[in-house]
């Protein structure tokens, strides 16, 4: 059991159920007083007190005979105040509980001399508090979840919190002076696990903070141990496990076009690229060695008579750019080919929609490089030059620091980058070891943080919210299937023993 003095004030803003006004009658019970009825009188006493309330006569002394009547067993908290009982400032109480927590918010009625923080720590199921304010608005307070008793003492509150056993206990208190608020969370969470699944192969399931505690799904492959392959065919979505059913376990790949399921950006396989760069971090491996970090390319387009001309790809724009992803292409002023595989099958003025399964290149429009039907090749030099490569962004660890910056690569939708969404990320330590890593609701940057501090030497999200998904043997470890089931991508990572 752990006893702590608190005498905390502050600030937060926090979304709590609030209680209705202070009860103006309290049980006897929770000053510690016994209430013994003798003829028509009730009589409330402890070794330290007595008094006493007799109906047509009133309180007999030392309280006034005139102050309101007790219920039974419960008192007025005018008696409680004139009998001494509590001598502590009094504060409103708010609560919230979601199954995993219960918060209290007392909202102080000044902030005092000094303002100490207990820090995120574990109990052992059962808390007590001793808190340096009267609170009559706990008896309000029913929270599931979580049992919840409490004393009150002349100089403040005792709270005791007992947990739903076989759970995971942290507790927190903290807070601001301006306005004065005493905030305590109570966690109950989900006891972690940890399984080997094979070989020099871990499962783990554990709370990170962020500040709240976030879920994470972790399988961990020591050094040497593991072989990795991109899994999946542009043009087509399927369910992970159905693209490599042998997979000890698998994570989702990097983003599509959800309209057309074209990858963006980078996918080597066996040093064959199929889909180029997009401009955003990349994930690259060889053997056991995995690294990440922006693709460096070059590419040209041949032309008919048989000159090379060296153009952009994608956002690496230039006088004349080639294009990958369908969608809208070029700019006002500029032309556009469009390319079935190495032919020119129309030439328009940009922006032009680029269909699926075609490819284009952008030119000033007084400067076109070929006619319709004549032949063009696209030809891209990669540096490094690896076997396996899949795009996804954004980078997240580098040599061991947090690189995260949420302006650093080009994301038009700032979801990857900004929202409270599922994350997917592979992250390695120096000396080879790989994670795949799946996780509750949280912003990528709280991830950067975490992983930053769980030690990893280098890390990359992947695609994330409802993509999110780490399967190990053909189980889908993180709750992230909707109603249809899990979501089917179009690029994933399978990961066998070596």
């Amino acid at each position: 059991m752990r006893h702590l003095f608190i005498a905390l004030g502050f600030a937060l803003l926090v979304a709590c159920a609030q209680v209705g006004g202070p009860p103006r009658l309290l049980p006897a019970h929770r000053f510690g007083l016994e209430v013994v009825q003798e003829g028509e009188a009730t009589t409330f006493r402890r070794a330290d007190l007595r008094f006493a309330y007799v109906p047509g006569l009133g309180w007999t002394p030392p309280l006034e005979a005139g102050l309101p009547p007790p219920e039974g067993g419960r008192l007025p908290l005018e008696v409680v105040r004139a009998a001494g009982l509590v001598e502590a400032p009094e504060a409103g109480v708010r609560y919230s509980a979601d199954g995993r927590r219960l918060r209290l918010v007392l909202d102080l009625p000044a902030p005092p001399a000094e303002l100490p923080t207990a820090e995120l720590g574990p109990y052992p199921r059962r808390l007590e508090l001793r808190l340096p304010y009267f609170l009559p608005g706990l008896e309000e307070v029913r929270p599931s979840g979580v049992e919840l008793d409490f004393r009150y003492e002349k100089e403040g509150t005792w709270l005791t919190l007992t947990a739903p056993p076989g759970r995971f206990y942290r507790y927190r208190a903290f807070g601001l002076r301006d306005p004065s608020r005493y905030v305590l969370d109570v966690y109950y969470l989900e006891p972690e696990r940890e399984e080997e699944v094979a070989l020099g192969f871990r499962y783990r399931e554990l709370w990170v903070w962020a500040p709240e505690p976030v879920r994470m799904y972790t399988l961990q492959a020591l050094p040497d141990r593991w072989h990795m392959e991109p899994v999946g065919r542009p043009g087509e979505r399927r369910v992970l496990p159905e693209m490599a059913p042998g997979a000890l376990a698998l994570l989702n790949g990097g983003y599509f076009d959800g309209r057309t399921a074209t990858p963006i950006g980078l996918w080597v396989r066996g040093g064959v690229p199929l889909s180029f760069p997009y401009g955003r971090s990349t994930l690259f491996w060889e053997g056991g060695s995995v690294f990440a970090g922006r693709a460096q390319f070059a590419a040209w387009v041949e032309l008919p008579d048989g000159r090379r001309v060296q153009v952009g790809l994608n956002l690496a724009r230039a006088r004349y750019t080639a294009h990958t992803l369908p969608g809208p292409v070029g700019r006002v002023g500029e032309g556009v080919h469009l390319v079935q595989g190495e032919r020119v099958v129309a030439t328009l003025p940009a922006p032009a929609e680029l269909p699926e399964g075609h490819w284009a290149l952008s030119f000033p429009l007084s400067e076109p490089l070929a006619r319709t039907g004549e032949r063009i090749r696209l030809l891209v030099r990669l540096e490094p030059a690896v076997s396996y490569a899949l795009e996804a962004g954004p980078l997240l660890i580098q040599s061991g620091a947090n690189v995260f910056s949420p302006t650093a690569e080009p994301f038009r939708d700032r979801a990857p980058v900004e929202a409270v969404a599922a994350q997917s990320a592979v992250a390695w330590t120096q000396d080879g070891a790989l994670t795949f890593i799946v996780t509750e609701p949280m912003r990528p940057e709280a991830l950067a943080r975490v992983l930053q501090e769980m030690g990893f030497w280098g890390a990359i999200r992947m695609d994330g919210g409802g993509s999110a998904q780490l399967w190990v043997r053909g189980q889908l470890k993180n709750p992230n299937g909707g109603p249809l089931g899990p979501r089917p991508v179009v690029s994933g990572l399978a990961l066998y023993p070596r």
